[in-house]
């Protein structure tokens, strides 16, 4: 049921959404659910001012309504197939990792083409157990995928980001899409002759509802889990990682904040990515806390305590793998000393909206300096930067982002060891006093970068002689400062540390299923399709509290709060609460909301599809709760939730609240 490539089987109904999340296929005419999170900046996309999806919410009242989206695809697994012996063939345990490395992405490039030839799929082959085995991934990709409704973000988003990660949780996260493909039934670029694409498998809707101990599984495309990292990396990623992340991002959301609650047309703007953002810093605040409380470092120090003790008691493996630990140490050791001038870099420096234009002209900057000037290779540069500007400027405010430059800048220079300022900083300092404010204030006011007129102007009658113009830009002078630094003092010892620690992970990871045989070892999540079960249950996230395993519409109510974006409750919804109005959807007169449950899972698995002991849809997987975060690097099944929709609350949105119940007539409704 779970898998079959000669029949239909339930992998044939999950779909990777847009690359980064997981939906499901619920009807035989490609519909298909997801999160209201994943589906954001589409809903965003089609929204303006006069037109907000995002407030309002959108539903097509047939298929003719049905929004494209262009650039948004959706994957479905085609077959699976361990290729680790071709994968390995030729590779010896004495060979250097550079020539090793070479010898496996040519055997991968092969073995992906030869499996591929003569179809319209596409082939993936992932590493699992950190390259001790390998895996093949043959898919089929849809171009066409259509917004067919979203709730108003006062239910999609209901608790914003004051509920994110946290539980008990009252938040309709789901939107509905449709997959279209052309008459045969293949994928297709996106065509107004384009059909509804018909599916070898589609989910069942159960309405039986949710039951403490119930069995539950979830199936989608989980990201990235590191499990089986030794203590010292656990170390530096709670004591020195997070806290710089924790901090940057603090400061970022904080004037993104302020900036959207004063002006509409930036809070559209800024909304898809003040989500995206304040999504992991919340996870990194959780994921923290929740090793300390679990003494995860502790734990990890005692399993290499016992690895260490019965390594030394085997001859055998003590010459394969003594001396394994102390190479972690010091490895860790010496990653630790560049990882604050990384995260600084890569949260504070390429957080500023303004230096990612800059970056981008660096390929036009590139083919000015050839010599011969190629100028047709310049025509095509600047026509793609100028396509990607209007992209680019839609969504961006030039005195938002200056706000950000200002304290972006700041925050590297007092945070950052001098080892690792850029050159620039000497002359800001003479000039400016590292006033960066007043820095920013300059800059701003005169650099192409910020602003779409100045842009685009310059680009439309770019030549190779104007490189002198964008060399001189003052923007662009101190970004370059800023990544010529990265690329010779950072980036190079953060990839050969990397590198050496790859392998350390890799025979690491063999060691312990050699070692250690009587554990379980999941393979860490690498966005490949992944299962993951266990039972509806509610938890005890700290001493003398109880949390129920599920929420109804009564918690929506009890919520609300017309002064704060994140818990205003639409008119209609509080109607058909008063009235208790659930239709077949509500249970001994509550409506259910939302329900936890101990499946394993992490980003990625937004949007997954949470199935019963029969493979019908009972739910849809949304996020984690705020104490089990940790779940990335250390799964605990007492404390570790995974939160869903019930499909209930969102079968009563689509007909009750939405009018849109002629979409339940392609289901299969389970009662």
């Amino acid at each position: 049921d779970l898998y079959s490539i000669n029949r239909s089987s339930l992998k044939d109904a999950i779909v990777h959404f847009g690359g980064g999340c997981t939906g499901e296929i619920i009807s035989p005419e490609g519909l298909m659910l997801t999160n209201h999170h994943c589906g954001y900046s589409q809903i965003q996309s089609h929204s303006s001012v006069e037109r907000d999806y995002l407030t309002n919410g959108f539903w097509a009242m047939n298929k003719r309504e049905e929004l494209p989206n262009p650039g948004l695809t959706a994957t479905i697994i085609v077959r699976m197939e361990d290729v680790t012996e071709l994968v390995l063939k030729g590779i010896k345990d004495d060979m250097s990792e550079k020539v090793r490395d070479s010898i496996i992405n040519i055997n991968i490039k092969y073995i992906e083409k030869d499996a591929i030839k003569g179809t319209h799929y596409e082939a993936k082959i992932r590493p699992f157990y950190h390259g001790n085995e390998y895996y093949m991934f043959i898919t089929e990709t849809f171009k066409d995928v259509r917004l067919v409704g979203a709730p108003p973000s006062s239910i999609g988003k209901f608790g914003g980001d004051t509920d994110n990660w946290m539980w008990p949780r009252h938040t309709g996260d789901f939107a509905v899409f449709r997959i279209y493909a052309d008459k045969d039934n293949k994928p297709a670029e996106y065509s107004k002759d384009n059909v509804p694409y018909k599916p070898k498998h589609f989910f069942p809707i159960s309405l039986k509802g949710v039951k403490e101990n119930d069995f539950t599984m979830v199936y989608g495309f989980p990201g990235r889990t590191n499990e089986y990292l030794p203590s010292y990396a656990v170390d530096m990623i709670v004591n020195v990682s997070n806290p710089a992340r924790i901090k940057v991002r603090d400061e970022r959301l904080a004037i993104w904040d302020t900036d959207m609650k004063k002006n509409d047309t930036i809070r559209i703007q800024y909304a898809a990515k003040y989500a995206s953002l304040a999504n992991a810093w919340k996870k990194w605040i959780g994921e923290s806390k929740g090793i300390k409380r679990f003494n995860g470092i502790q734990k990890k120090e005692e399993l290499e305590k016992e690895f260490t003790k019965r390594i030394q008691a085997n001859s055998e493996w003590n010459i394969k793998y003594a001396g394994l630990l102390d190479k972690f140490k010091t490895a860790y050791n010496e990653l630790t000393y560049y990882t604050i001038p990384n995260d600084y870099f890569i949260e504070a420096i390429m957080g500023i909206e303004s230096f990612t234009l800059a970056r981008g002209a660096m390929p036009l900057l590139e083919l000015s300096l050839m010599q011969p000037v190629n100028n047709e290779d310049i025509k095509k540069q600047t026509d793609k930067m100028l396509q990607g500007a209007e992209g680019f400027f839609k969504n961006y405010n030039a005195n938002t982002d200056k706000k950000i430059y200002a304290a972006m800048m700041e925050l590297y220079i007092r945070n950052v060891d001098k080892a690792f300022y850029p050159a620039v900083i000497n002359d800001l300092q003479k000039k400016y006093k590292l006033d960066f404010n007043r820095i920013a204030d300059e800059v701003y006011a005169q650099s192409i970068f910020t602003d779409k007129k100045r842009y685009m102007d310059f680009l439309a009658s770019y030549d190779a002689k104007k490189s002198k113009k964008l060399l001189s830009d003052p923007l662009y002078v101190i970004f370059e400062s800023f990544w010529k630094l990265y690329l010779n003092q950072i980036a190079p010892n953060i990839q050969r540390l990397n590198m050496e620690i790859a392998l350390l992970q890799r025979n690491y990871m063999k060691a312990l299923r050699e070692v250690m045989p009587e554990k379980k070892y999941y393979p860490d999540a690498n966005s490949t399709l992944r299962v993951a079960y266990g039972k509806v249950e509610g938890y005890e996230p700290m001493d003398a509290v109880k949390y129920n395993y599920f929420t109804t519409l009564n918690g929506i109510i009890e919520k609300e709060d017309p002064k704060n974006d994140e818990f205003i409750v639409p008119e209609k919804l509080k109607e058909l609460f008063d009235k208790k109005d659930f239709g077949q959807y509500g249970i001994n007169g509550l409506m259910p909301v939302a329900f936890v449950a101990s499946n394993h899972t992490t980003g990625g698995n937004s949007g997954s599809p949470v199935i019963d002991a029969e493979g019908n849809l009972i739910g849809t997987n949304f996020d984690r709760v705020w104490e089990g975060t940790m779940s990335d690097l250390m799964f605990d099944p007492d404390r570790c939730r995974n939160i869903s929709v019930d499909v209930r609350y969102t079968l009563f949105i689509i007909d009750k609240f939405a009018g849109a119940g002629y979409l339940l007539n392609e289901m299969k409704i389970v009662k």
